[in-house]
């Protein structure tokens, strides 16, 4: 793909949902601007998916290289499946003390993929929150609507064609796959979702689907 379609796709994206400061009119018809504390132009959201996968983290690096805006704040979100509560109460002691453990864990990660954030783009805000549910999907695009998202990323890894018509006419049996949870969150995302997918060392770049781009290569 050529540097205009690259130039084109990025600036789709990093103008997405920019939020302009309010007019108003006064009683001669005159549109007045905003008050002095309103002039800035307010950042978006970019909640980012993350988890010890390499594809989450090459999903982020992409965001803050290619897509973060010194005004923009990021969202680490990392997703932890829910256990079904049980009546036994040692079984439920155990399992608090389990939760706590894995908890721990999960923050763990997403503290290092922050403290990543924080060396590379330290301008911009980086936040991080870990949430449960039992379908991951669903989950994602819950917090990401509630959080008042502009942008979701989430890494993608790669997935042959012959294997992935495979999967779809199988998905009746089986659970939801990580390319079943990408592909789940840009269809039904409240807002612009991209998949992102670094390609090898010998081509280079980043492949990137989004609901209107399906494998988009930004060769960067």
């Amino acid at each position: 793909m050529g540097k205009r379609g690259e130039g084109f796709f990025l600036n789709r994206i990093r103008a997405h949902v920019r939020v302009q400061p309010p007019t108003t009119t006064n009683h001669h018809g005159c549109i007045q601007g905003p008050p002095s504390s309103s002039t800035e132009i307010k950042g978006r959201r970019i909640v980012v998916l993350v988890d010890s996968c390499s594809e989450a983290k090459n999903a982020l690096l992409w965001t803050l290289s290619h897509c973060a805006q010194p005004q923009d704040s990021i969202l680490l979100l990392h997703f932890r499946k829910a256990k079904p509560s049980q009546s036994d109460a040692l079984a439920n002691e155990e399992e608090e003390s389990y939760d706590k453990h894995t908890l721990s864990r999960a923050y763990q990660k997403v503290s290092a993929l922050k403290n990543i954030c924080e060396l590379k783009r330290p301008e911009v805000k980086t936040e991080m929150v870990v949430v449960e549910g039992v379908e991951k999907g669903p989950a994602i695009v819950k917090e990401a609507r509630e959080r008042g998202a502009s942008l979701l990323v989430l890494g993608q890894k790669k997935q042959h064609t012959t294997w992935r018509l495979l999967m779809i006419w199988a998905s009746q049996a089986r659970q939801m796959t990580k390319n079943d949870v990408v592909e789940y969150c840009i269809n039904n995302s409240p807002c612009m979702a991209i998949a992102v997918r670094k390609r090898s060392k010998k081509l280079g770049g980043y492949t990137l689907t989004t609901k209107r781009h399906k494998d988009f290569w930004l060769l960067a």
